[in-house]
């Protein structure tokens, strides 16, 4: 079972990089700086923010389907992320320390199956979920604060 894992593309957000925090409150973002690693989930590196790094917390739209399971949440990119992270075959770290609701959708976006699972088990779930063969791909959540994390599809 091969599987990718992609972060975000920063494009949407390059715009919010270097504006004033009362620019970023107009756009209905805020910026915060790390305080602790683990904390701060950068989703278009699949990396913790370092201390003292900024961070962007921003609403993403992580299921754009005209169904009931269309989906935002609050999400954190790193101020000035330029390049999203590929993975194949596993799990960024990111992930792997914490608690996951990883939920399979079909091609409509309509929820087939989901479940919990500690980070550092998510491949076995992975391949649990995809062997449904009307899964078309995967969204992995932080499960303690319900954040999307990322997407996962089958290679």
């Amino acid at each position: 079972m091969t599987f990718c894992i992609r972060g975000l593309d920063p494009q949407p957000y390059r715009h919010l990089y270097g504006m004033s925090d009362a620019e970023l409150e107009a756009c209905g973002a805020v910026r915060y700086h790390a305080d602790e690693k683990p904390g701060f989930p950068d989703r278009v590196s699949l990396c913790d923010a370092e201390i003292g790094a900024p961070v962007l917390l921003v609403n993403h739209v992580h299921l754009d389907v005209a169904g009931p399971y269309r989906a935002s949440h609050a999400i954190f990119v790193a101020e000035g992320a330029e390049t999203a992270s590929e993975l194949r075959d596993r799990i960024p770290e990111a992930l792997r320390i914490r608690t996951l609701s990883i939920r399979a959708f079909d091609a409509a976006g309509m929820m087939l199956d989901a479940d919990l699972v500690e980070g550092r088990h998510a491949e076995s779930l992975v391949e649990r979920l995809f062997a449904n063969p009307q899964a078309a791909y995967l969204h992995a959540h932080y499960a303690r604060r319900g954040c999307f994390a990322c997407r996962i599809d089958r290679e």
